[in-house]
């Protein structure tokens, strides 16, 4: 077995490298968001720290090629690896409480929570290639084996983390059991190991298990808000209680963002602008079958069911935790037979669907970042397609009308001129310009038809229409996206 040891080790390491990474991803994500940009920082950082760990550990190991210093810098990198909860808490948290740049706060947290662990993972390629070499004229083939050993092993831990460990988990016991793989991985290749050497390596995991136990103290305390910590295929979910004067609302959180919230007293929807969705029934009096592209906590669906007794609703919801969640917290009914939900990618359903819709609702933006494939012109086309006459496409937005953050609604709007035979606008709220808000596109196929006797029900909404917008954008396709995450 000794033979293997190192072998085991390399491919281990490789793989809890990737795993990392990912958890890092997760771990930042409430704070810092998960768009492309914040993706991009976090994978540049890992790689920075591992460019250093492989240089570094190949400069020691040619000084001192030594299995027990190995040992030891393994033991570094399972105590870094298990401070990273309490680190969460300490560093991550407050700074981005006082910092608005979040692509700096990524840089800095991946460099002190992440990085270190990873730097040090790194090191125990070269430090491999050192210790196996005992031919120096194959150290082409010896270097070329580690590099593959490592490599598989981080191809293993990103689609075993990703598809099984995170989603089943969650990152919390990924990291704890990232530290204990990591101990044991000291502990064995460790040579003439002894009594005294076995009872400080226990205390040290103990000791280990002990600072990953109180970095979810430290949280928990921290956060008294957050009842539910949950991670899920696509995302990390913060279910909380929050207070608003003598109101009480419970919340779904992902990202940066809030993606669902309701009243705890009366169930009532918080959000202001999913009542503008209602305007179908205002403009198309005959409108029987809806499908909401994004269901969250299913506060809409809910509300729907309960205001249209003799209408449908399908639900596209690509996170079937997301559906877990709001059966759990958010009183969905799952047994009602005028709903159906689709654990699918919005995109993907549109695309294969054969079914047909009055009324097709966009409300898919995960925490703040709007899911580019949703907006372009091929995407609004098929869901043109997917209505009956008279239907209408209604899509929430969050842009300002003017100013540095206007990009959004001006590309899409263009695009929506050129798919859909018309337009309209609406603001939530009424405030400056410049200000970001959610706003409501309806895109309408063929003509209306206007139920003259809701007008009063929805006159409130219908005044905050924007009739003077243009845009001079062009149209968004799925080649050209100059939006979204």
């Amino acid at each position: 077995m000794k033979k293997y040891i190192m072998k085991i080790t390399v491919f281990l390491c490789g793989a809890l490298g990737m795993v990392l990474e990912l958890v890092a991803a997760r771990i930042l994500s409430p704070y810092v968001g998960s768009s492309n940009l914040i993706w991009t920082t976090i994978i540049g950082i890992m790689l920075t720290s591992m460019s250093i760990g492989y240089w570094l550990g190949g400069k020691i190991a040619d000084k001192r090629p030594d299995i027990n210093l190995l040992s030891f810098f393994i033991l570094i990198g399972a105590f870094f690896t298990s401070i990273i909860p309490i680190l969460e808490t300490a560093l991550v948290k407050p700074l981005s409480e006082v910092m608005n740049e979040l692509v700096i706060i990524a840089i800095i947290c991946s460099t002190i929570v992440f990085g270190i662990p990873s730097f040090i993972l790194a090191m125990v390629s070269p430090f491999a290639v050192k210790l196996e070499d005992k031919n120096h004229e194959e150290i082409g083939k010896t270097s070329g084996k580690i590099s593959s050993l490592s490599t598989i092993g981080s191809i293993v831990g990103t689609f075993v983390a990703g598809f099984l460990l995170i989603p089943n988990l969650g990152v919390r016991t990924l990291i704890l059991i990232i530290t204990i793989t990591l101990i044991i991985l000291s502990f064995v290749m460790f040579n003439k190991k002894n009594i005294k050497y076995s009872i400080c390596m226990f205390l040290c995991l103990l000791t280990l298990i002990g600072l990953n136990y109180y970095g979810k103290v430290l949280f928990d305390k921290n956060n008294p808000d957050i009842i539910k910590d949950v991670d899920s295929e696509y995302s990390r979910i913060w279910i909380k209680n929050i207070p608003v004067g003598e109101i009480s609302y419970k919340t779904m959180e992902v990202d940066t963002g809030l993606e669902s919230y309701i009243n705890k007293d009366t169930n009532e929807m918080g959000a202001r602008y999913l009542y503008y969705y209602d305007l179908f029934d205002y403009y198309n009096k005959d409108a029987k079958s809806t499908l909401m592209i994004g269901g969250a906590a299913y506060t809409y669906p809910t509300y729907y069911l309960n205001k249209y007794q003799e209408k449908t609703i399908d639900v596209a919801e690509i996170d079937e935790k997301m559906t877990e969640l709001a059966i759990e917290e958010f009183d969905l009914d799952i047994e009602n037979p005028r709903i159906k939900i689709y654990h699918q990618d919005g995109r993907s359903f549109l695309n294969n669907t054969k079914n047909k819709y009055d009324t097709i609702l966009i409300d898919a933006f995960k925490g703040l970042n709007a899911p580019f494939e949703l907006t372009t012109y091929e995407a609004l086309t098929k869901a043109k397609n997917a209505l009956n006459d008279n239907g209408m496409v209604i899509t929430n937005i969050i842009s300002s009308l003017e100013g540095e953050d206007e990009e959004f609604i001006k590309y899409e709007y263009a695009t929506y001129k050129a798919v859909f035979d018309d337009v309209k606008l609406f603001k939530v709220r009424d405030t400056e310009k410049t200000e970001s808000q959610n706003l409501i596109l309806i895109g309408f196929k063929n003509g209306k038809n206007i139920n003259e006797e809701k007008y009063e029900e929805y006159k409130n909404l219908l005044e905050m229409e924007i009739t003077d917008f243009t845009s001079d954008r062009e149209i968004v396709t799925d080649h050209f996206a100059p939006i979204g995450n």
